[in-house]
């Protein structure tokens, strides 16, 4: 499969479009026919599909645990926030690559993922994704489930679900919102990947604004029309600008992200409002 750069992308959450040259593909699972997610190898990346035409995750053989996808990079904005955080949940597996990059660079964090399609999960291996461990765990499951019957003790809840149709309804509903706000610690962050094209998108800000009291800022990733949220579960709100740029001192030591570029961009939206 080859990835013709100059044509415009269309992202749909994780996905992304691509043109295809089948003398060019490799493929790895033939599971399309049976509506079931299936590899594809293009370039030296790893892709995660749903559909012909796009790529739900996407990952670098060579380089298992980088973020190749612009919007995955955007969600670890996060960390400017909280840059140690003690506690992760994800909703959403994919092919691992956010859950991979916080079990290398947060090595004191606990990490738990929830993926409700058990034939995401089947291909854990071929995205190298961690076997579950003391620290580490992927869990079979709903997540809007998931998040209801947590402890609320999460310092940072990260939300990645989509399925071929975008994103379900029980990740995006008002309850499901005020769950996620209930689930977090005091001062915990929820992190939210929605596509900005999607017609629905500014009522699902809305409702995470609504369940945040507007605590609540949106990153653009680089590469795509996804949109970021970050909202934040405090009465302090935005966080200052010296605090964010201490954080970005501090997460350069051991993390391979620009996160001197990420704090200006947070910083910026912050003021925007």
């Amino acid at each position: 499969m080859q990835l013709k750069k100059k044509l415009p992308k269309t992202v749909r959450g994780t996905q992304q479009q691509i043109n295809i040259e089948p003398n060019k593909t490799n493929t790895l699972k033939t599971n399309a026919d049976l509506d079931k997610p299936y590899l594809r190898e293009y370039e030296g990346k790893r892709a995660l599909h749903f559909a012909a035409q796009s790529s739900q995750s996407e990952m670098s053989i060579d380089m298992p645990d980088a973020l190749v996808l612009g919007y995955t990079r955007a969600m670890m904005s996060f960390l400017l926030l909280e840059p140690s955080p003690k506690r992760i949940a994800m909703i959403g597996l994919g092919g691992g690559s956010l859950a991979k990059y916080c079990y290398r660079h947060l090595p004191s964090t606990e990490i738990t993922v929830v993926e409700i399609n058990p034939d995401v999960i089947a291909l854990r291996n071929e995205f190298a994704i961690p076997a579950n461990d003391a620290r580490f765990n992927v869990l079979l499951g709903d997540g809007a489930a998931y998040v209801k019957d947590t402890d609320g003790q999460l310092d940072a809840l990260m939300v990645d679900g989509f399925d071929v149709g975008g994103i379900p309804v029980q990740l995006s509903s008002q309850s499901f919102y005020d769950d996620c706000f209930a689930s977090l610690a005091n001062n915990g962050i929820l992190v939210v990947n929605l596509w900005g094209s999607n017609e629905r998108y500014p009522e699902y800000l809305e409702r995470i604004q609504k369940s945040f009291s507007d605590c609540v800022t949106v990153v653009d990733s680089d590469d795509s029309f996804n949109k970021i949220v970050i909202a934040v579960k405090t009465e302090q709100f935005p966080t200052t600008s010296n605090v964010i740029r201490h954080h970005a001192n501090l997460l350069s030591l051991s993390h391979p992200l620009n996160f001197h570029a990420k704090s200006n961009k947070l910083i910026d939206a912050l003021q925007m409002g």
